[in-house]
């Protein structure tokens, strides 16, 4: 039988272990790359047709991931990219530069993976197993890059480092994103240990580029770099001093670097964060010689959904995936001197495993008005505790506060944009799932022209 369609490629490889969904500890049985290597090697080791950036970190990775595609883009070569997760689409996760490929190549890629791995089996001392969801995916967009003629990928890593899909490859360079708290279920409860995870995608000699880090993390990778005989490259090290400004036109930066160059950037996707991904990007395509006379143009234009994205005006919606106490802090630092209404709204929701005392506590700093809406299902959430702790911290401040508990997206969009006046603006955030549910809701308004389009 013969796929037909994209989403039938899809269905079909949700129709194993997906471990995406989960949020507790690994276990060696379901996350390890054995598996992931038998997989590859079956279908004829696809990743090695073309060359690779590989990029792990706690925030940041996607952003830095789509900046550097679009620099390798910029300089003529067939890029692909591919993150995770995607916001509405399956599509955003292979992309060629974030530009999604013909349904009829996706199409191919799938039915010739399936082909491929027709009569595959893995076998350990506890019996069979089978691929997971996320190591078919990985071996799609590896096929998929292949067979279109990709010269370059820039894949980022799933979760962790170590026992990620991903980290069957050998790339030309690695990208060590921020590292902060997260899911410390699976990946450890300190700095140090999450740290431990992704140094493992840093490979023998192999160029290593690091971003902004707690010390503790930079020792922890520099020591495996060293191991590694890994050079190491760090923005901190490279990038002097830089400023940003965010304004309705895109976000306006200035890099001052060692090398005594200095530039000025305005890029499409804002936020402090964006300024400093973008920084590394720029350092990382600079030391391995591909910038070229397009590439800032290039680095000004990138996209990606989801990061302080707008989709709307009147009033202005923004969709954001940021989901850690720090990326957030810096989203509502931006939006809040975007739009300093104190009518704005906001719309959150967070996974189980998140800081949510002071991540909630950061949203009650700079909204009185807070919508709670459930993360999609796809990983465990528990909205009325959320609901519970923003009413608790509530209770500690001056400020009077209208919270809400709307676990249908649709609905609470559509409260939201009831409830804020001219002139305010609303914010979706705490998770990629709940601004993909957002970003849905608001799509079936606009098609059945309810809103307008942005």
């Amino acid at each position: 039988m013969q796929f037909t369609s994209f989403q039938e490629v899809v269905t079909y490889m949700e129709s194993f272990t997906n471990l995406e969904k989960q949020t507790d500890h690994y276990t060696t049985r379901t996350y390890r790359l054995d598996r992931m290597h038998a997989i590859l090697s079956y279908i004829g080791n696809p990743e090695l047709s073309f060359k690779k950036i590989h990029l792990a970190g706690s925030k940041g990775k996607g952003s830095t991931a789509s900046y550097l595609a679009s620099g390798l883009t910029s300089l003529g070569y067939k890029t692909g990219l591919y993150v995770s997760p995607h916001l509405v689409d399956y599509r955003e996760r292979f992309t060629q530069s974030g530009t999604f490929f013909p349904d009829s190549q996706l199409i191919e890629a799938g039915n010739e993976l399936r082909c491929r791995l027709e009569g595959f089996s893995f076998s350990d001392q506890w019996g069979e197993t089978y691929p997971t969801t996320f190591e078919l995916f990985t071996s799609f967009a590896y096929l998929l890059f292949s067979l279109s003629g990709c010269q370059w990928a820039v894949i980022e890593t799933g979760l962790g480092g170590r026992l990620d899909a991903t980290n069957t490859i050998i790339a030309d360079a690695t990208v060590l994103c921020p590292i902060e708290m997260e899911h410390t279920k699976i990946l450890g409860d300190t700095l140090e240990k999450i740290a431990y995870e992704k140094s493992k995608i840093i490979k023998h000699k192999v160029p290593c580029f690091i971003g902004y880090q707690e010390p503790a993390v930079m020792e922890v990778f520099k020591k495996e770099a060293q191991q590694q005989q890994s050079p190491v490259t760090t923005l901190s090290e490279e990038l002097l001093t830089y400023s940003y400004k965010i304004t309705s036109g895109g976000e306006i930066v200035e890099y001052w670097w060692k090398d005594k160059t200095h530039e000025r950037l305005t890029l499409s996707m804002m936020g402090k964060v964006q300024a400093q991904n973008c920084a590394l990007a720029l350092m990382v395509l600079r030391k391995l010689g591909l910038f070229g006379e397009h590439t800032a143009d290039a680095l000004q234009r990138n996209t990606l959904p989801g990061r302080f994205q707008k989709i709307s005006d009147a009033p202005d919606i923004y969709l954001d995936g940021a989901h850690t106490s720090h990326s957030l802090q810096a989203l509502l630092e931006s939006f809040s001197s975007l739009h300093p209404s104190k009518e704005n709204t906001i719309i959150y929701g967070a996974l189980e495993d998140k800081d949510h005392t002071h991540m909630g506590s950061l949203v009650l700093d700079h909204f009185s008005k807070v919508i709670i809406s459930r993360p999609g299902t796809f990983k465990k959430s528990d909205i009325s505790l959320i609901e519970q702790q923003l009413r608790q911290l509530a209770t500690t401040r001056p400020t009077e506060y209208d919270i809400r508990l709307i676990e249908d997206n649709g609905q609470a969009l559509a409260n939201a944009m009831a409830n804020t006046p001219p002139g305010a603006a609303i914010l979706v955030c705490g998770s990629f799932y709940l601004a993909g549910g957002v970003k849905t809701a608001y799509d079936t308004l606009r098609r059945d022209n309810v809103v307008k389009l942005a």
